[in-house]
C-alpha cells in the first residue's frame, strides 16, 4: 500500500452557495494523515523521516498540523525537533553546517523548530499554495555518537504530519482576451485561472472599471492583484491597484500551465466590483518539424547502433563526444535568418533507478549563435526528484577560433526557459529562478550539480554573446551540454557511499560518509580520520581478539575440547569480522560482510553460552545435549534479528539459571558453600565476574563512534580473561569408554553387557585449586 492515510473528500459548501458571475467559488475540504514515525538524531540524511503530501490544484488554504508524542521518559533530555518543507522535492537541508560539493547549488528549505514536552503540536498554515508534491522532514539535533545497543530502554518521539486544504471546485477561467466580471469582498477575495500555453513569452493581466458601491466616486478601490502561487522559495507576483485599474505583466511566463489570479479587496466592509482580461504573446516560435516521424525513428535506430557499437570503448566515446559535429551544425545555416530560436530534439534515457540521461538526437555537439538562443528540453517526473539533476557544459574549440571577450551563456531554468540572453539580463523568469553558467577560450568547461530538483519541465538556454557588436567569424561555436540525472553528487566520491531511501513508493538517495568525514556528498574532510588513526583502529580491533589464545590453551589443557574450538571460531571470525567492518582503506574481507558479521555475533554468544554450561559441572551427555540445543537456538534467534537484545540475555539467562541450580543442589546436599573452596572464590570467581561486568558495562554504556576502535577492543580483552578465570579446573581419575580423559592413555577392562561396557565412576565432583 504507498501509505497508510485517511483521506475524505467532504464535498460541503462551507458559507453560503454563490453564482459563478459575483467572483465567489465554491470550496470543499480534503484531509490527509501520515503514520506516527519514530524520530532519529541527524547524522546523515537517512535519519530525516520524510513524508509526502499532494496539494492538488485550485488549493486556497492548507494547513499542516505537526504532533510530536515522547515514547517514554527513559534518559529524556529537552529536544527541539526541526522541521523541513520544501514545495517539489524533497528538502536539502544542512544543519551540521558542513560544506557541499563544489558547483553544487541548493536553496534552503522553509524549517520550523518545535520544542518537546510529553506531547507537543505546532500548526502551519499556508494561502495558495503551489500545486503538486510537497515534502515534509523531520529530525532531531544532530548525533552525539554514543552508540546505543538495540533493545536497551531509550528516549524515543513519535512524529505525524497531517494535512487540512480548502479546495476550489468551480474556479472561474479566464480566457484570451475576455472581460470578466468579478467581485471582491475584504475576506472574500474573487479567485480565477488562466491557461499559458508553450513558447508564451509575456503575459499581462489588468483590472478595470472598479467600484465600490458607496465609495464609487473616490477613484480608489484599493485592490491587490496576485498572479501565481505561493512555494515558499517563490512568492506570487503581487501589485498595489489604485484608482480604477491596474495591470500585472509577466515575463517569460512559465509555460503550459494554469496560472492562479487572485484579487483581494482592501476596503473594510465593501464589496469591490471589476472587470478582469488576461493577454499573452507568443513571441517566438520554434520551426515546425510536421508530421512525419520517419526522420525521428531513423535516428533513434542510429543511435541505438552506435551506444552498441561504441559501448565497448569508452575512450571512443569522448573523443567522439568532443569533436565537431557536420550534423548537428549545418540544420543551423538555413535558418540563422530567419527563426528566432533553435529548439533541439533531446533523447531521454532512463538507464537505472535515479539514473538518467539527457542526450541531443542529433549528436552530442550543438551549434550556438549569436543571433538566436539554442533551446533543449529535459522533462523530470515526479520519481526523479530523489537525485542530482547534473549540467557539464564544454565548449568545443577545435575548429573555430573564439576572440577573449567572446563567450557562451547558459541559463538552466524549470517551468519557463528564458530566451533573451545577454550582459545585463539575469538568469531568471517572471516566478521562478535560474542557474546560470558561462563557458569561453580561458574556462571551457562548466559544471552545475542539482540536488533533489523540481518535478517540472527545465529548459536550458545556450546563446553566444560578445563585447561587440559583432562576434567576427566566431559567429558560430560548438558545445557539448552533458544533462544526466545521478542518484548522489560524484557517487559520494572515496569517502561515501551513496544509500538508495525509500518512503513508502517515493525513492530518493543521500550520501553516508566515513572516516569522519561529512558533507552532502562527503567533500567535508574537516574532521576526517587519519591514515595512521584508520590503521590503529584496525589493528587494534583485530589483534585484540588474540586475546581468545590463552582461554583456547586453558581450555585445551583441562580437556575442554569442545568449548576450545568454539574459542577459535570466536577469535577467527571476530578477527576478520572487524578486520572487514573498517570504514576507511585499511580493510580486508576474506568473505561476504554479513557472512563474517553472522558468523562472529554466533561464536561470541555460543561462548559464552558454553563456558557458563561447563562452570555448572552437570554430566556430559547433558552438557553436550545443551551445547547442541542452544547452538542451534542461537543460530535460528541470530537469523531472525541479529542485533537483538534477546540474543544475548536469553542464553545468558538460561545458562546462569542452570549453573546457579546445580551449585545450589550440592551446597544443600553437602550442607557447604558450593565451590567449597574459598581461593576458588577470591582467586578465580570472583575476578571473572569483574571482568565479565566491566566488559558488558563498557560494550552498552561507554561505546561512541569516536571511541569505539579502543573500548571494543578493550571489550574483547575482558570476554576473553573472564573466560580464563571462569573455567573450572581439570577433572581428574575419570574414564569414559575405557580410557581417561587425560593426555596418557591408560587401558581398564570392564565388563561388557549386550555390547556395551560398564561404566562407574564413583568419584564426587568437587573444584580444587590447580
Amino acid at each position: 500500500m504507498e501509505m497508510c492515510f485517511l483521506r475524505a473528500l467532504l464535498f460541503v459548501a462551507l458559507s453560503a452557495w454563490t453564482l459563478a458571475d459575483d467572483g465567489q467559488v465554491t470550496f470543499v475540504s480534503e484531509l490527509s494523515s501520515k503514520p506516527a514515525q519514530k524520530l532519529s538524531k541527524y547524522g546523515w540524511y537517512g535519519n530525516v523521516r520524510l513524508q509526502r503530501f499532494h496539494i492538488p490544484e485550485e488549493t486556497a488554504i492548507a494547513r499542516w498540523l505537526f504532533s510530536v508524542t515522547k515514547g517514554n521518559n527513559f534518559n529524556c533530555g529537552k529536544h527541539n525537533v526541526t522541521i523541513h518543507i520544501q514545495h517539489g522535492a524533497p528538502p536539502v537541508i544542512n544543519p551540521t553546517g558542513k560544506v557541499f560539493p563544489n558547483a553544487t547549488l541548493w536553496s534552503p528549505p522553509l524549517s520550523l523548530i518545535l520544542p518537546v514536552t510529553s506531547q507537543s503540536s505546532t500548526t502551519f498554515n499556508l494561502s495558495n499554495p503551489a500545486p503538486g508534491d510537497w515534502f515534509v522532514g523531520a529530525h532531531l539535533p544532530e548525533h552525539d555518537g554514543r552508540i546505543e545497543q538495540k533493545g536497551f530502554p531509550s528516549c524515543s518521539y513519535l512524529f505525524q504530519p497531517q494535512l487540512s486544504i480548502r479546495r476550489a471546485v468551480d474556479t472561474p477561467i479566464m480566457q484570451q482576451g475576455t472581460f470578466l466580471q468579478q467581485t471582491a469582498a475584504p475576506d472574500t477575495p474573487a479567485r480565477l485561472k488562466l491557461y499559458v500555453p508553450e513558447f508564451a513569452s509575456s503575459l499581462s493581466v489588468s483590472v478595470s472599471d472598479c467600484s465600490s458601491g458607496e465609495a464609487a466616486g473616490d477613484g480608489n478601490c484599493s485592490l491587490v492583484l496576485r498572479l501565481g502561487s505561493t512555494s515558499l522559495q517563490q512568492r506570487p507576483v503581487t501589485v498595489n491597484c489604485s484608482g480604477i485599474g491596474c495591470s500585472a505583466t509577466l515575463s517569460n511566463p512559465p509555460w503550459d500551465t494554469w496560472l492562479r489570479v487572485v484579487v483581494e479587496s482592501g476596503l473594510d466592509n465593501r464589496t469591490v466590483t471589476f472587470s478582469i482580461v488576461s493577454n499573452y504573446t507568443v513571441g517566438c516560435k520554434p520551426k515546425s518539424v510536421g508530421l512525419k516521424v520517419n526522420d525521428d525513428i531513423n535516428t533513434l535506430r542510429s543511435k541505438s547502433n552506435l551506444t552498441n557499437s561504441t559501448s565497448a570503448d569508452n575512450d571512443t566515446v569522448v573523443t567522439d563526444a568532443v569533436a565537431p559535429s557536420n550534423n548537428s551544425a549545418s540544420p543551423l545555416t538555413p535558418l540563422l535568418a530567419s527563426a528566432c530560436v533553435w529548439s533541439i530534439p533531446v533523447l531521454y534515457e532512463e538507464l537505472d533507478v535515479l539514473s538518467m540521461r539527457f542526450t541531443p538526437a542529433n549528436g552530442p555537439n550543438v551549434s550556438v549563435t549569436d543571433t538566436h538562443p539554442t533551446l533543449l528540453t529535459y522533462p523530470l517526473h515526479t520519481q526523479a526528484t530523489g537525485g542530482t539533476l547534473n549540467l557539464q557544459l564544454t565548449l568545443n574549440t577545435t575548429n573555430i577560433t573564439m576572440a577573449n571577450s567572446s563567450s557562451v551563456v547558459a541559463c538552466l531554468s524549470p517551468w519557463a526557459p528564458v530566451l533573451d540572453l545577454n550582459h545585463s539580463q539575469p538568469c531568471r523568469t517572471a516566478l521562478f529562478g535560474g542557474y546560470g553558467v558561462r563557458v569561453n577560450v580561458s574556462d571551457p568547461k562548466a559544471v552545475v550539480r542539482l540536488p533533489f530538483p523540481q518535478s517540472t519541465t527545465w529548459y536550458l538556454t545556450l546563446q553566444l554573446t560578445c563585447n561587440s557588436s559583432d562576434c567576427g567569424n566566431a559567429s558560430l561555436v560548438s558545445v557539448v551540454p552533458e544533462v544526466f540525472l545521478s542518484a548522489c553528487v560524484e557517487d559520494c566520491g572515496k569517502y561515501g557511499e551513496c544509500r538508495l531511501l525509500r518512503s513508502y513508493s517515493y525513492l530518493y538517495a543521500a550520501c553516508v560518509c566515513k572516516t569522519g568525514w561529512s558533507g552532502w556528498g562527503c567533500t567535508d574532510g574537516s574532521s576526517a580520520q587519519s591514515y595512521g588513526r584508520q590503521l590503529t583502529a584496525t589493528l587494534l580491533l583485530t589483534l585484540s581478539n588474540l586475546a581468545f589464545l590463552p582461554a583456547t590453551v586453558v581450555a585445551v589443557k583441562r580437556c575442554f575440547i569442545t568449548e576450545a574450538s568454539v574459542y577459535l571460531f570466536t577469535m577467527f571470525f571476530s578477527t576478520f569480522y572487524h578486520a572487514c567492518d573498517q570504514p576507511g582503506v585499511a580493510v580486508m574481507c576474506i568473505m561476504d560482510y554479513d557472512a563474517l558479521q553472522y558468523c562472529d555475533f554466533l561464536g561470541s554468544i555460543c561462548s559464552i553460552w558454553v563456558t557458563i554450561l561447563c562452570m555448572a559441572r552437570i554430566k556430559d551427555i547433558f552438557k553436550y545435549t545443551l551445547f547442541m540445543l542452544g547452538a542451534l537456538l542461537i543460530a535460528m534467534s541470530m537469523q531472525l534479528d541479529r542485533k537483538g537484545l534477546w540474543n544475548l540475555l536469553g542464553p545468558v539467562i538460561c545458562a546462569i539459571l542452570l549453573m546457579v541450580t546445580t551449585w545450589v543442589y550440592r551446597g544443600v546436599r553437602r550442607r557447604h558453600c558450593y565451590p567449597p573452596s574459598w581461593r576458588r572464590w577470591v582467586l578465580f570467581l570472583i575476578p571473572g565476574a569483574v571482568c565479565a561486568l566491566v566488559g558488558v558495562c563498557l560494550y552498552i554504556f561507554a561505546e561512541t563512534e569516536d571511541n569505539y576502535y579502543y573500548t571494543h577492543s578493550l571489550w574483547h580483552i575482558l570476554v576473553a580473561s573472564c573466560v580464563v578465570f571462569l573455567l573450572p579446573p581439570k577433572e581428574k581419575n575419570r574414564e569414559v569408554l575405557g580410557w581417561s580423559r587425560g593426555w596418557s592413555w591408560s587401558w581398564s577392562w570392564r565388563p561388557q553387557v549386550c555390547g556395551y561396557t560398564l561404566c562407574q565412576n564413583d568419584k564426587d565432583e568437587l573444584y580444587t585449586v590447580t
